[in-house]
């Protein structure tokens, strides 16, 4: 008797150990009302990791239950960069290096904010880059080439886009035509803010808003960027959400990347963990709501970046691996042609395991939200 009472005490506290530490999700709703998708750009699943290791609190990366893996290659070349990547995402076809919502012939290819747009869901764009860098820009434009970004600007403003934080000022109102596209934007009805983010008390009146707050890049997390990316992601959350309106939102932790390529592993670690704050905003809505579906991958991975044994000197010179203590190395100051991680959460979830191409993430959206375009 006392060890069938052992035997279903521990099974009890087994199954509610499972649900507190996997966070089982009651879904509301089989088909997801909203999805949220966060890029990590260059990060692959050495930069995932560590966040296992240097974050001080549990890595909201470990809340995912389901995990699949992305061929990232370019339509071109092995190894591709952030606009062919972000294109595959944005608009579901394999395109060249450098391309923003273009196919690999050059044609314009429609884009999921294009696609969901019309069907009254709203959209937002945040990005601690430029907004006409690479990865956001291949949601809002169509250009030939990533390093037209006046152009890229141009086409945003036209874009029928609700919710925009991120850099880029000069890309905007300093510009070679001589066009202040804020004035463009304010006929569109925006509320703009170039000084700095919001509260939702500020704008759950307005019907759009652009928070475009430096002139080119947001400033790195470790050289005073505070939380805006967490800070703007739940309030694109709250923004989009207000009246209980569908939505499509992507966010871009930009820099993980730029640590990447400058070789710097506190630069990397530092916007991966910021990254990571961003995405348990997304997580703890999803979690509330039960009917959106969150999506977290990234373009390509960069810097060849490993977390190997920490080298340490002996006293007579020797060198040796500390199997006790890690850091994080480099191959490479380019992007690597790696698989790339994928993790969902929610509705539709299940739906992202496996391994696939990059622009499948594309096509899977709409397969689970059964969005479809207007002809």
């Amino acid at each position: 008797m006392k060890l069938t009472k052992y035997i279903f005490s521990i099974s009890i506290i087994a199954l509610c150990s499972c649900h507190s530490v996997g966070e089982i999700l009651e879904v509301k709703n089989n088909t997801p009302k909203n999805v949220i998708l966060l890029i990590g750009d260059g990060t692959g699943l050495s930069q995932v990791s560590s966040a296992f290791y240097f974050k001080e609190t549990a890595p909201n990366y470990g809340r995912f239950k389901h995990i699949g893996l992305i061929n990232t290659s370019s339509s071109r070349e092995d190894v591709t960069d952030s606009a062919a990547g972000a294109t595959a995402f944005a608009c579901g076809v394999k395109t060249y290096n450098g391309a923003i919502g273009v196919a690999d012939d050059s044609t314009a290819v429609v884009s999921l904010v294009e696609i969901v747009s019309p069907l009254q869901i709203k959209t937002g764009v945040i990005s601690t880059s430029s907004l006409t860098h690479a990865t956001p820009a291949s949601f809002l434009a169509h250009a030939l080439s990533r390093n037209f970004d006046e152009e890229i600007a141009a086409d945003m403003v036209e874009t029928n886009i609700d919710f925009l934080a991120g850099g880029g000022i000069k890309f905007f109102n300093k510009r070679k035509d001589g066009r202040n596209l804020f004035d463009t934007l304010a006929s569109k009805s925006f509320k703009i803010d170039t000084t700095a983010l919001g509260d939702f008390e500020s704008i759950k009146s307005s019907s759009k808003v652009a928070y475009i707050l430096e002139e080119k890049h947001m400033p790195a997390i470790a050289k005073g960027r505070g939380d805006f990316l967490p800070n703007a992601t739940e309030l694109g959350i709250q923004f989009l959400n207000k009246n209980k309106s569908n939505f499509f939102l992507m966010v871009e932790g930009s820099q993980i990347d730029w640590g990447g390529h400058a070789n710097d592993s506190d630069y990397l670690i530092s916007e991966l963990i910021d990254f990571d704050n961003a995405i348990g905003k997304a997580l703890d809505f999803a979690k509330r709501d039960g009917n959106t579906l969150v999506i977290v991958t990234a373009d390509h991975e960069t810097g060849g970046f490993t977390l190997a044994a920490k080298t340490k000197t002996r006293e007579n010179g020797k060198e040796y691996s500390d199997y006790s203590e890690v850091e994080g190395i480099f191959s490479t100051s380019g992007h690597s042609a790696t698989l790339i991680p994928v993790f969902a959460y929610g509705p539709g979830a299940e739906e992202f395991m496996g391994v696939y191409q990059n622009n499948e993430i594309f096509h899977k959206i709409l397969k689970v939200t059964n969005w479809k375009p207007n002809n």
